[in-house]
């Protein structure tokens, strides 16, 4: 039953991200991966691109335009530095960097990808997400993780933006 209602919250919620350009949701999506053959965490986050840009401008005071046609290299690089201090993960209670890779725009969601290396073994993982939160106070960030085939969710908000999975 609870995983009938996790499977229908998170189907809720993806709708919700790619179906309308103005939105009243504020739920980004990340999802990890745990790819033991490559000794590696492969990351993918969904973020609405207006809030993005909001949180940019914000942190930065200069006007930023991730995910359009006036895109600046300048404003990709604040937007990595931002996710990079916003999104952070332990593996067994060490740090792990992560490097981001790409990103893609579907609609008014900007899909980036990102990756940990050298992780040989996970017994837990640890997820601080607080990206967005200083935005909009009603911001969730959902983490859904992949570790060693089995599936785990976490949902961070204001009042608890870390978690972990085991």
């Amino acid at each position: 039953m609870k995983k009938t209602v996790k499977i229908t919250l998170i189907f809720i919620l993806f709708i919700a991200l790619t179906s309308s350009s103005l939105h009243k949701f504020y739920v980004s999506i990340y999802q990890i991966n745990y790819v033991p053959k490559k000794k590696m965490l492969e990351i993918t986050s969904r973020i609405f691109i207006d809030d993005l840009n909001t949180a940019l401008e914000k942190k930065f005071n200069k006007k930023t335009f991730i995910g359009t046609d006036k895109e600046t290299p300048e404003d990709v690089v604040m937007m990595k530095k931002y996710l990079s201090e916003k999104f952070i993960i332990k593996v067994n209670g060490v740090s792990k960097p992560i490097n981001y890779l790409s990103k893609e725009v579907e609609t008014t969601i900007l899909v980036c990808y990102f990756n940990s290396k050298e992780i040989s073994k996970i017994d837990n993982l640890s997820v601080e997400n607080n990206a967005l939160l200083e935005i909009n106070d009603e911001q969730q960030n959902v983490i859904q993780a992949n570790i060693k085939g089995e599936k785990q969710s976490l949902l961070l908000t204001i009042e608890n933006y870390k978690g972990m999975l085991k």
